[in-house]
C-alpha cells in the first residue's frame, strides 16, 4: 500500500523512475542483439529508447511554476540528477549504433565537421611563428587526403552497407587518427607559446571528429575487428591525452548533436574511456 501512496504522490519521480528503467532495459536488450522487430529504418527497441529518452527530456523541463528558493534549489539538483543518469544509461550518439544504416548516416553528418576542421588546419601555418609553420605543415600534410578518402567511403558505405566497405573504413580511421597523434605530439613541441596554442587547437578539431568516426564505426564493427583495429594503433590515446582540450571537445560534440554541453562532456570522456579499455 506504501508503494501506491509513494507512486501517487510523487508522480513524476515514479514516471522519471520508468522511463529510465525502461532505456536501460532497451540499452541492455540491444546491446544483445535483440531488436523485437524492426519499426522504419530502426527496431523496435531503440524506438521504444527513443521514446522513452524524449519523455525524459519533457520531464526534465522546468514547469515554471513558482518556487521558494529552498524548492529551486532541490528542483535543480533534481535535474542535474535526472541528466546524469540519463547521461550514463542512455546508448550515446557517437557510442552506441543502432544499425549500420543509422551509423553510416551519422559518420556522414559528422563529414561537413571534418573537412571544416582539415580547412583550419590548412590555414593555421599562416598564424604561427615563421620557424613553427614549416613543422606544422609538414605534421599534417596528409589530412586533406586522409580526410577525403574518409569522406569518400563514408558515402560508400551509406550508400551500400557491406563488409568490405566497413573494412575499407576501418583501416582508414584508423590510418588517419595515427596521422592526428603524430600530429598532435609535433603541435606539443613547438616551443612558441601562441604558436603551440593555435596548433594545438586547430588539431585537435580534427581529432574530435576523428574520435567521434572512430567510436561509430567500433560499434558496427566485430570484436576481432576492433583489436586488429587497436593493434595497428601505434600512437596510443593515452599518449596525447594531456595535449587534448576537453572542453574544446565537447563544445564541439555538443554543437554537432544540438544537446547539453554537460551531456557532450560524458560523452567525450566516455567514448575515450571506451577507446581506452579497447586498447586504442
Amino acid at each position: 500500500m506504501n508503494t501506491l501512496s509513494n507512486i501517487w504522490s510523487h508522480p513524476k519521480t515514479s514516471a522519471t523512475g520508468l522511463l529510465i528503467a525502461t532505456v536501460t532495459i532497451a540499452t541492455v536488450l540491444s546491446q544483445q542483439g535483440v531488436n523485437l522487430g524492426h519499426a522504419g529504418t530502426g527496431t523496435v527497441v531503440t524506438l521504444v529508447s527513443a521514446i522513452a529518452t524524449a519523455l525524459l527530456g519533457l520531464l526534465a523541463k522546468d514547469p515554471g511554476q513558482l518556487q521558494t528558493s529552498a524548492a529551486s534549489s532541490s528542483n535543480a539538483t533534481t535535474k542535474l540528477g535526472a541528466w546524469a543518469l540519463i547521461a550514463l544509461l542512455l546508448q550515446l550518439p557517437f557510442i552506441s549504433g543502432c544499425s549500420g544504416t543509422t551509423v553510416a548516416q551519422d559518420i556522414v553528418n559528422w563529414t561537413p565537421a571534418l573537412q571544416s576542421a582539415v580547412a583550419t588546419v590548412d590555414s593555421t601555418a599562416a598564424l604561427l611563428a615563421p620557424m613553427d609553420a614549416p613543422i606544422f605543415a609538414a605534421a599534417t600534410i596528409g589530412f586533406d587526403t586522409a580526410s577525403n578518402l574518409l569522406v569518400i567511403q563514408a558515402k560508400a558505405y551509406l550508400a551500400s552497407p557491406s563488409a568490405s566497405v566497413l573494412a575499407q573504413i576501418q583501416t582508414q580511421i584508423v590510418t588517419f587518427q595515427q596521422q592526428v597523434n603524430a600530429s598532435l605530439l609535433q603541435a606539443a613541441k613547438i616551443a612558441d607559446p601562441a604558436s603551440q596554442k593555435h596548433a594545438l587547437s586547430a588539431v585537435q578539431a580534427v581529432a574530435t571528429v576523428v574520435t567521434a568516426m572512430l567510436a561509430l564505426i567500433e560499434s558496427v564493427s566485430a570484436k576481432a575487428a576492433v583489436a586488429q583495429m587497436a593493434a595497428e594503433s601505434v600512437i596510443k590515446l593515452a599518449e596525447i591525452q594531456p595535449f587534448l582540450d576537453q572542453s574544446q571537445a565537447a563544445q564541439l560534440v555538443a554543437a554537432h548533436y544540438a544537446e547539453p554541453l554537460p551531456l557532450a562532456r560524458i560523452q567525450v570522456e566516455q567514448a575515450q574511456q571506451n577507446q581506452l579499455l579497447a586498447g586504442f
